[in-house]
């Protein structure tokens, strides 16, 4: 049985049967991202053309991608027993080319489908293990999405909507821990992701609440002054009104906030249709 391992979160990885067959080439490389990112679904002849060119096309962008997929397939060959093809792996569709099939493993689903299931677990209020669930799925990450592969418009889009889906999860996750209490715990983590985030509202909501909660009012004010400055300074706009809710219940150092509460985290962003199949060991 010939098995495909996809891994989007983090460099590129893709493996058949355990071997690594990630070419170097920058256009090859971009390709198989691209066929990747839709593992098992037939990505069309016109959005490969777009990705690898953004519409400063070749002579014959056509025969060019077929080379490609020539190049790609003596790659899988080299690692498939001799009693299997690499269009097996490799397909040719109606419009398009497909990798891999329906059952392939991705990591960025099986990613969503654990994050799923914490989300309900959390929706009942069983904090602990949405908060163990979370973290178990976070620490599948190895760096940003698709973070080797250089990205024309749709590997753009793919890759910011992996990390978007990882902020999320990690909301929640946090948003979990406060409800736990470990607020202390979180003000180190929560520094850096508001530096790295200057303009994310939840994450800062977040580290305010962690802050008040860990006896350092002055510190939690500073951190709405400062995401109310680049909100002015860069969008024209106050913070929305439940962060300033926030901040008038930390000025009066309202009771409410002592309770086991926390700023919600939005529900993560979908992948497409995640598989349920046991999960390898990606590097």
């Amino acid at each position: 049985m010939t098995r495909l391992e996809i891994g989007l979160l983090g460099p590129l990885v893709v493996k058949v049967n355990g071997a690594a067959i990630v070419p170097t080439a920058a256009k090859q490389r971009r390709l198989l991202a691209l066929l990747a990112a839709h593992a098992g679904r037939e990505v069309g002849m016109l959005a490969i053309v777009e990705e690898l060119w953004a519409g400063r096309l070749p002579t014959g962008p056509t025969a060019a991608v077929q080379t490609y997929v020539k190049q790609l397939r003596q790659r899988i060959a080299t690692v498939l027993p001799p009693d299997v093809g690499p269009k097996a792996i490799l397909s040719r569709g109606n419009s398009g080319y497909r990798l891999g099939t329906t059952d392939t493993y991705v990591d960025a689903r099986a990613f969503e489908t654990g994050v799923a299931r914490a989300m309900r677990v959390l929706a009942r209020g069983e904090d602990e293990e949405a908060a163990r669930l979370l973290a178990d799925r976070l620490a599948m990450w190895r760096g940003r999405g698709l973070e080797d592969v250089r990205e024309g418009g749709l590997l753009r889009a793919e890759a910011l909507r992996l990390d978007e889906m990882r902020l999320a999860a990690l909301e929640a996750r946090i948003a979990a821990d406060l409800r736990l209490g470990r607020h202390a715990h979180l003000i180190s983590e929560l520094t850096a992701l508001t530096c790295r985030h200057p303009m994310r509202e939840n994450l800062h909501a977040q580290f305010m609440l962690a802050l008040y909660r860990s006896g350092r009012t002055s510190q939690a004010l500073k951190v709405f002054r400062q995401l109310r400055d680049a909100s002015v300074r860069e969008l024209g706009i106050e913070p929305s009104r439940r962060v300033q809710e926030l901040h008038r219940w930390v000025l009066a150092g309202d009771p409410i906030l002592d309770i086991p509460l926390s700023v919600p985290a939005p529900a993560p962003v979908s992948v497409p249709a995640p598989v349920s199949v046991p999960a390898p060991s990606l590097p």
